[in-house]
């Protein structure tokens, strides 16, 4: 199963975490689209408005199946080889759930104050589009 991955490719805490995704899944499961390419965006639906309100998950199998922030974060974690088991506790937990939401926001509304900008967009080695895969 496939899954899309909508980013900041101008972020440089998003794009970690993505290399760091790309490392460890290796293309397998998930691909990735930066916020940046609004033509890959506009064959999802999604606007730059959406993209406001954090990264995307999409089911490449049910394109209508989607997650967004917080719990498009936690919706990879459970993807994850015994991921489902520390989202379980993570979502288990008196009040958990909730400040991670909001720790979230808060990263995502301040994230090029505090993490900074790259000075060009990254566009992973496993994209989404057939057309943005390297040689």
């Amino acid at each position: 199963m496939t899954y899309h991955v909508i980013y900041d490719g101008n972020c440089n805490l998003c794009v970690t975490l993505v290399q760091f995704l790309e490392n460890f899944d290796q293309g397998q499961q998930f691909q990735y689209i930066p916020m940046q390419n609004e033509a890959e965006l506009n064959r999802f639906g999604i606007t730059s408005t959406d993209c406001k309100q954090g990264m995307i998950l999409i089911d490449d199998n049910h394109p209508q199946r989607r997650w967004q922030g917080s719990d498009a974060a936690e919706e990879i974690g459970n993807l994850l080889p015994a991921g489902n088991l520390f989202v379980s506790a993570y979502r288990a937990l008196p009040g958990l759930k909730w400040t991670g939401d909001r720790v979230y926001e808060q990263v995502r509304d301040h994230r090029y104050q505090w993490f900074g900008q790259r000075s060009s967009t990254y566009n992973s080695a496993y994209p989404s589009c057939e057309s943005c895969q390297k040689n």
